[in-house]
């Protein structure tokens, strides 16, 4: 079951084998989620190996897809779950000219939500990006 607070923040993309792929309702950045759909998981090595790997599979894929679509400066991944104890993989490009560049983006500034005309606009992206397995 996913985090209400998880929920409210983002949008939907897919599902991946191991992984719920989410959007971050926030236009500053380009910033997604990949959730795992594993019951209690607080934290990466609360999964079994298979499972961190196909974790760290499905993170790869992902940050390719965030290179080839945004060209970002830095990728920033990272499990916090200070606030979300669900676990949830963030991956967020970044720019120099991002609001918050250089600082974390966390509570920086308010977000901005997609209209539902870009969220289908990004959803369509995700339609070219087929999901390659190991």
């Amino acid at each position: 079951m996913l985090h209400p607070q998880l929920a409210k923040d983002s949008v939907f993309i897919r599902d991946l084998p191991l992984c719920q792929l989410r959007l971050i309702n926030d236009q500053n950045y380009p910033w997604f989620l990949l959730v795992p759909r594993i019951d209690k998981a607080r934290d990466i090595i609360d999964l079994d190996w298979p499972s961190q790997r196909q974790l760290w599979h499905e993170s790869a894929w992902l940050s390719h897809w965030m290179r080839q679509e945004f060209q970002p400066q830095k990728l920033n991944v990272a499990a916090l779950g200070n606030m979300v104890p669900q676990l949830h993989l963030h991956h967020i490009a970044r720019f120099e000219k991002d609001v918050a560049w250089p600082a974390p983006v966390w509570g920086k500034f308010p977000a901005i939500a997609y209209t539902q005309q870009q969220v289908s606009q990004i959803l369509d992206r995700w339609s070219d990006f087929p999901y390659t397995p190991e």
